[in-house]
Formats: structure tokens, sequence, C-alpha cells
């Protein structure tokens, strides 16, 4: 039965009237019936209208005090995404600003995505980018988002893992950076349940269990309190606010220990009205109950970097229990339930503009960081910076001004000379911890003082910090200097880069390689030219493995046009190759030749390819001349039928570290197993090794693997392998 929706707007307007006497009731009303029309006969996964989820949603920033505008966007924002209604048509109705705030939480509409992370990561992006211009984008996000994972029972089980993943490591740590714990430990709660449904619910019915036991407890401890604060002209409330299941079980995770360890399930929170009774509270409960140790948090004096302000103390209760206490203003819990949702309204009023601004400092960094190199970056790379920069484990650390700046556990000083300035980044010679030098790999602790000592004769950071650093932002900055000040420099680490990694390929060497190919590999990677590519390997922004691919491919796409230029006559021997191998279903009579690109022995899988005009060439199975065949109809059987004293060229490349009587050895240890040496070239590399082709002359591969073997004994030989093209 379809919802009378009129009707649901006369329970709509009540809260918003409740949480705005002054709103305007006319445009919201216009969104409502906007928004209703266009969705009519949707239904969500439940069999319910669709409606009833951007009512939801508009009820959630409502409650959190948002303005007129904030609110239209949310009852209208699937319009644009779901809905036949488009940007232009909505602006004429509804202006700029509300379309723009619709438009930053629609997901792009482009198909061709090559995966569901790429697809995830591009709209992350458009939604970020859209919420440091207006912040209030991520709010109608989070609040969209809240519930579709309260209504998440309806969706697949795959479909249900893949949400709450991505809203654990998405907009959890959004809802904490921008200080709206409500959201953020319901979210936190709602994935595990999905993610982790078994331990959810046995933990779950474990809490329940304890629950009268807890609660009478904690009941005690508030009468305590309650006398001891009476007597005081404090006007306070104070209440227990039991720990969230994820909270939970992250602290059973993270110590190792069974849910009867833990004792703080519960905490008791005081709420006053001035900062002076935040403290005066702090010394009743201090007088009362023994304090442990280091566990005093002072968040009025520190606040934390996304604005949360209160006092924390953790003291020993009956028996010996510890339990929290927190204790905070009542604005303070106003602004920590709702975070930067509480200080919206002080954009309008100019007295208060500083104090929202300083709120923002999360969306400032990330605006910082786009104007810096982010807008660079892939949308992958973007990802994993805001997961491991912005989104992931923090420290806090100070400037000698009393500054406090927030870094990925295990950042380094220079991540925090770049966190401050990217100039003081490239200027740095030296820092300071707690007043005494420390070297660039020194890891950084909450609480440690950090001062960036800087010379203007700095020549820039060094390539090694990229080694150091723990934040992508870091290592971003750096890799824009070196693009932006070192090109030359660039395109030889470059070239030798892609040729280092290229001797690790068995498949193509660097002389097979043409100057077209990589120029025309260049041109499909966005660059210009082959030397700009080289000098984006030389900066770290594009990876080698992409482009020997690329070549890999190119090379392969040109075999089948040499295969019948390959001299398939042998070298070492006159005699007739036909006793060697028999060709099935053929007359013996054919002339039948190995291929001197692989080089078959004895033991090896071979195949004959009947050639025009020349015989048959028996190759490798695997060669690549028959891999990559276009023409398979002009294969054929051929079986192995060699005498006993039959010997067979083989090629081997052996890599060594010294040449300096490695000839010697080598030839020693061949000799020594009655192996004849047809050939042997030796030379240098660009890495000084040295390298040793060698052909000899075996009866079979059993006998080609014992000699390689024991070559591989000699200590200074890196590598050895056995050439096949």
């Amino acid at each position: 039965m379809a919802k009378d929706f009129q009707k649901e707007f006369l329970k709509f307007k009540e809260i918003v009237l409740k949480n705005n006497e002054n709103a305007n009731l006319n445009l919201i009303k216009k969104a409502y019936d906007f928004a209703e029309y266009h969705h009519r006969g949707q239904k969500r996964n439940s069999g319910e209208d669709y409606f009833i989820h951007p009512i939801v949603v508009a009820e959630t920033l409502s409650n959190m005090q948002l303005d007129d505008q904030t609110i239209c966007a949310g009852l209208m924002h699937d319009v644009l995404e779901d809905t036949p209604v488009t940007e232009d048509q909505m602006k004429e109705l509804f202006g700029e600003e509300i379309t723009f705030l619709v438009d930053g939480v629609t997901k792009l509409k482009k198909l061709n995505y090559k995966t569901r992370e790429e697809k995830q990561a591009e709209n992350i992006r458009k939604m970020v980018l859209a919420m440091s211009n207006d912040v209030r984008v991520i709010l109608i996000k989070l609040a969209d988002r809240l519930h579709n994972m309260r209504t998440l029972e309806y969706k697949t089980e795959k479909k249900q893992k893949q949400t709450a993943s991505e809203t654990l490591e998405i907009y959890v740590p959004l809802a904490h950076r921008l200080g709206i714990y409500t959201m953020k430990w319901e979210l936190e709660d709602l994935c595990f349940r999905y993610q982790k449904p078994e331990e959810y619910y046995e933990l779950a019915q474990m809490v329940h269990n304890k629950r009268r036991e807890r609660e009478a407890y904690i009941n005690e401890i508030i009468d305590t309190l309650n006398k001891a604060l009476s007597t005081s002209k404090i006007n306070y409330e104070i209440s227990g606010r039991p720990k969230g299941l994820y909270s939970i079980y992250k602290k059973m995770s993270r110590n190792k220990i069974e849910f009867n360890e833990i004792y703080d399930m519960t905490a008791v929170r005081v709420l006053v009205d001035t900062v002076a009774d935040c403290y005066e509270v702090l010394g009743k409960v201090h007088s009362i109950w023994r304090p442990i140790p280091n566990r005093i948090k002072d968040y009025i004096g520190q606040p934390k970097p996304n604005g949360y302000r209160s006092l924390h103390t953790t003291v020993f209760g009956e028996d010996s229990k510890p339990f929290e206490v927190q204790i905070r203003t009542r604005q303070m819990h106003y602004e920590c339930e709702y975070g930067i949702a509480a200080h919206w309204k002080y954009k309008e009023n100019k007295s208060k503009s500083t104090e929202f601004d300083e709120k923002l400092t999360f969306i400032r960094q990330i605006m910082e960081w786009q104007k810096e190199g982010g807008k660079d970056v892939d949308s992958k790379e973007f990802l994993d910076t805001l997961k491991g920069d912005f989104f992931s484990k923090e420290i806090y650390i100070y400037s000698p001004k009393g500054e406090i700046y927030s870094l990925p556990v295990n950042s380094c000083a220079i991540d925090f000379a770049y966190r401050v300035h990217t100039e003081v980044g490239n200027k740095c010679v030296g820092a300071k911890v707690n007043g005494k030098i420390v070297p660039f790999s020194h890891k950084l602790n909450t609480g440690d003082v950090v001062e960036i000592l800087t010379s203007k004769n700095s020549q820039g950071p060094s390539r090694d910090w990229l080694n150091m650093v723990q934040s992508n932002q870091a290592k971003n900055k750096i890799k824009q200097f070196f693009k932006r000040y070192r090109k030359e420099e660039n395109i030889e680490i470059g070239k030798d880069s892609l040729f280092r990694e290229l001797r690790k390929n068995k498949e193509i060497y660097k002389r097979d390689i043409k100057d077209e190919w990589l120029e025309e590999i260049a041109n499909d990677l966005g660059y210009p030219t082959k030397d700009e590519m080289f000098a984006s390997i030389g900066f770290g922004k594009t990876n080698t493995e992409q482009i020997i691919q690329k070549l890999v491919k190119k090379h392969k796409d040109e075999l089948p046009k040499q295969i019948e230029e390959i001299d398939i006559t042998r070298t070492n021997s006159k005699k007739s190759f036909s006793n060697e191998v028999r060709v099935s279903d053929l007359d013996d009579q054919v002339d039948v030749k190995f291929a001197k690109c692989c080089n078959p022995v004895p033991g090896d899988q071979i195949v004959g390819y009947i050639t025009k005009g020349k015989g048959i060439s028996v190759h490798v199975r695997n060669c690549p001349n028959i891999t990559n065949l276009k023409s398979p109809e002009r294969l054929i059987d051929v079986y192995w039928q060699n005498n006993s004293n039959d010997i067979f060229p083989v090629r081997i490349q052996i890599t060594t570290k010294d040449k300096t009587g490695m000839i010697f050895e080598i030839t020693k240890l061949i000799s020594a197993e009655n192996v004849s040496i047809e050939a042997m070239n030796v030379r240098s590399n660009d890495n000084h090794e040295g390298i040793i082709d060698l052909t000899v002359l075996v009866p079979n591969t059993e006998k080609l693997n014992e000699l390689i073997m024991k070559l591989k004994t000699i200590k200074m030989i890196e590598s050895i392998y056995r050439v096949k093209s």
C-alpha cells in the first residue's frame, strides 16, 4: 500500500520546526513535492516507497540543525542520479546553491570504468572535492550513508560486506575527522554487524547478559558523585554512556584480552555550564577515586584537530575496577554530537567566522594538497592518500609555537615539514624533536614538539626521503620537486630504471626495442615524447611495469612476421637432422631443421612448423615464434629419436658480480663436466656486472640442467638461465 506523502509531510514539518522555528517551509515543501513526484513509483529493496529514504535523510539533517538549503538538498539528493531531471532544470527551480549540494553527492554516470574500485575512487574524489567547497556536501552524504546502513539487511551478503567495508574505510573516518561522533559510533557498529556477524551477535549477547550488573555498578558511581557535587553550586547532569560494540571488539583485539577483562564498558559523563566547572568537577572526581597515571587527558586545553573538547580521566573504582569519567560543557557536548554541523551557523555570524574556519582544518589540508599536486594524481592514488594520510590512525605533533598537526602513525620529521608547508619541506636540512637533534628517519610520537631547521642554500629533497616518509602528501610533494627542477636527471634515472627492470624480463631484451615503440607507448600514456615518459618514471609517477608489458606485446606482435626470415640451419654440424626427430604422417625424405630462435634439445617438448619451401623447422613448444603464431594450421607433431652421441647447441647467459677469474672458474667447471663450449662472449652491463654469453653442446636437457645446477655453486654468479629466443 502506497504511503500518503502529504500526511507524511505534516510529521516531517513538526521535526523541521522543532529544530528551527524560523525554517522556510515554503521552500522546503517545494523541494519535498518535487522529489516525491520524480521518485513516485520507485521502490527500495525492502519493497517500500523510495521517497521514504530522502525524507529520513532530510530529518537527520534537520536534527543536526542545518539550514533550509541543506534540508532541501537532502530531500532531492537522489533526484539527479535516479530520475530524468537535469542540473539546469534544478537550477532554474531551486538556484545554484541547492543544485551544487545535490550534484556534490550525485555519483558519476560514466559507464566505462575498468573496475568497481576505479568507479568508487572517482565518485569519492568528486564528493571530497565538492566538500572542499562546501562542507554541507559531506553532511548530506553521511546522513544518506547512515540510513542506507540502517536498511542494509535487504541487500545481498556480498553487497552488505562491500558497503560495510567502504563505510568503515571512508565514511567512518570522515565522521571522525568532522567530529560527528553520534554518526561515527552508529556507523561503526553497523559495519561490525555486517562485516563480522558472528562476532557481533556473540558480543551483543555477552553485553546484554552483563547489562544489569553493569548498570548497578554505574548507578552506584553516579550516586557517589551526586553526593559529592550536591553541596557545590555547579549546575550539572550525570549520565552513563555505554561503549559501542565495535569499540569493545577493537579493544579486545588490540589488547588480546577476553570480554570479562574489560571493565570500562560504560563511561560516566558529566555536563556542566562553564569551563571552570569542568575543572572543579575533575578535582571532585580525583578526591573520591584514585586516578590512573597517564590516563588524564585535557582536550579542553589542547583540543583534538577535529575540534573535540572534553576532560577525560580514568580512575580506580570499587574492587580496583577502572572506569572513565568524561567532563565537558553542554556546548562542548552539542559540538561533540554534531561536530562541524554544530558550527555551520557560525558562518552566518561574522563575529564567529574565524571559529568556524578553525573547525575546517581537515578540509583546508585537503584543499592545500589539491593545489600542490593532488589534482595531478589518478583516482586510485587520490583514494590511497585519503586513506593513508587523512583517514588512518593519527598522531598529534606540536610546532614550537604550540600549533597542533595530525600525521599518520610512523611519520618522521620530513612528513611534519611538508605538512607545515611545501617550501619548509624542500628547504629542510635538519630537525629537532623535543629540543634534541634527530635523524630524518626518527619516528614521531603523539605530543612531540618538532622544530624544522631550514636553509636557503638547500639543494632540495633527497630521493632517499621517499623511503623514509609515511604520508602520501610528502611523497607527492617530493616527486613534484624532482618533476619541476630536475628534468634531465629524471630522464636518465627513468631510462636506467626501465632498462634495469627490463633485464629481469625474459620475454624481451633491450636490443629488441625500437624507438618508435617507445614513442607510441609514451603517446598512449599521455606524454608528448618518450623523454617525458622517462622523466615521469624518474620522479616516481609512472610505473615501469606497464611500459614493459606494452613493449612485450609489441615485440610479440612483430614475431609472427619474422618467422619466415629465421635462419633455421645449424652451424655446428653438417649431418642430416632428419635422423634426430621423426615427423608424424610425412615422408621421411622431408627436410627437417632445428630453429635457431629456441635451439631445441632432447627432453624439450617440441613441435614442427611447415615453412614455405624450406621444409620443417623444429621449435620448442613454448617458443614465442610458435605461441604467437597466427597460422596454427601449419604446425605438425614431431618426436625425438636421436642417438646417444648426438649433441646440440644451447645458449646460456650468466651474470656475475666480478669478471676477474670468473672465466677460468666457469670454463674449468664446464670442462670437468665433459661439455664442449662452442662460443663465448664477455661484456659488462650498465651496473658494472659481468655478462657472459655461452653456447655449449649438450646431448639433452637432463645434462643441461645438471650443468646449470653446478654452475650455480660458483659464489660470484648472481644469475644463470637458458636463453630460448
